[in-house]
């Protein structure tokens, strides 16, 4: 087993009528359903769609990381 690990990050980007948080929460379940050993994550943009003057939904660009592994 090795010490030192590699990563690699990719960009998504999530969408609620809820929240910014369940944004995030929903990218984080899609991703994870095909890409293994997620780690991190970071908040790049926040954006949202407004319909009649009021939040029609919120758009979240993410970067994720994960570890690489060899099997």
């Amino acid at each position: 087993m090795s010490d030192h690990h590699v990563y690699k990050k990719v960009e998504i980007v999530g969408s609620s009528k809820k929240s910014i948080e369940d944004a995030i929460e929903n990218a984080l379940s899609e991703c994870g359903k095909s890409v293994n050993n997620m780690e991190w994550f970071e908040v790049q943009e926040t954006r949202g769609h407004i319909v009649d003057g009021k939040v029609g939904h919120y758009q979240v660009v993410l970067k994720v990381g994960f570890r690489i592994t060899n099997s």
